[in-house]
């Protein structure tokens, strides 16, 4: 008797969900037919005919399925893993320190962009902090805004600097530049070079690569370049430095040899004088003092001589 049965009522239901952390997990194994993969048309090649043709049905023997058992069966451990991927991403972010807007603030300040013979140049202004004061402005003088610009060599760096090169370079443009901000019409320097030593002394080509740099405004607008308490080291500088400068600007050099003498010349008003300067200004004024002293002035030194005279004549 020919018994009809329906596909659908042998076939098992297929699983709709994936139990992983079942005990019953399951791996299958399938085997691979053998499959002759020479290239021409005899019996068992793929390009035969026989392998060509499209099968109407394929036949898979369940029975002939390795399965594994129990023993092989496995943990499925990644979200175990996860907490502590996730901690230690953490922890990596957690090490990366935030830059604030303020931080972000202070570190443009580091640096200042300023126009030099039209050219744009950077200063690093951290480089240069401990020497800023080494140009000021000292107020004004005569009638308008004619500047009193003051130099003080004793706050330049010392020339034993591991990067004195480099500081003295981003110096020269902050000088240069903050004098071009000083200036409106025209405008004198004042040079303190008392209380300077030797090592601090600007050397011969840095001081002609200011004169160099200034604008021809500057150099047209600067009335007095007063040297105060000049060294012999100073007048040899200008001496030798005489050919790079024109006439005009060595007319303009003057030598003071005490603070009294520059108030003849200029309101001291609002100039700043630095201590170890009016320290030493001090100094060679009570110098003077004791060797005036003990020379006799003229007066005296003719008194004497008649005195001397009269007796000379009464022992005659």
């Amino acid at each position: 008797m020919d018994i009809s049965y329906d596909a659908a009522e042998i076939r098992p239901e297929p699983p709709n969900s994936l139990d992983l952390n079942g005990s019953h997990a399951r791996k299958i194994k399938l085997t691979a037919p053998n499959i002759n993969l020479s290239l021409d048309h005899s019996e068992g090649s793929i390009l035969s005919d026989d392998n060509l043709d499209t099968p109407d049905e394929l036949d898979i023997n369940v029975d002939d399925l390795d399965t594994p058992d129990e023993a092989d069966s496995f943990d499925y451990t990644a979200q175990d893993d996860r907490p502590a991927l996730g901690h230690s991403v953490q922890q990596n972010f957690e090490s990366i320190e935030e830059y604030t807007a303020e931080e972000e603030r202070a570190d443009n300040k580091l640096w200042r962009t300023v126009i030099i013979g039209e050219q744009e140049q950077r200063i690093n202004m951290k480089v240069i902090e401990p020497y800023k004061k080494v140009i000021s402005h000292g107020g004004y003088y005569g009638e308008g805004v004619n500047a009193i610009i003051v130099f003080a060599a004793c706050f330049l760096p010392d020339s034993s600097h591991a990067d004195y090169n480099y500081v003295m370079e981003n110096l020269f443009l902050y000088v240069i530049s903050t004098l071009e901000l000083m200036v409106a019409e025209d405008y004198m320097i004042v040079y303190l070079n008392g209380a300077t030593p030797r090592r601090k002394m600007p050397g011969l080509g840095w001081m002609k690569k200011c004169y160099q740099m200034i604008d021809r405004r500057l150099r047209k607008n600067l009335k007095s370049f007063i040297i105060v308490h000049p060294s012999w080291f100073i007048r040899t500088i200008l001496a030798v430095t005489r050919p790079f400068i024109s006439s005009k600007f060595s007319s303009k050099i003057k030598y003071v040899s005490s603070l009294a003498e520059l108030r003849e010349l200029i309101p001291m008003d609002y100039v700043q004088i630095p201590e170890s300067i009016i320290k030493l200004d001090e100094e060679l004024t009570e110098s003077e003092a004791a060797k005036s002293a003990c020379m006799p002035t003229e007066p005296e030194m003719t008194s004497l001589d008649q005195e001397f005279h009269k007796k000379t004549e009464d022992h005659l």
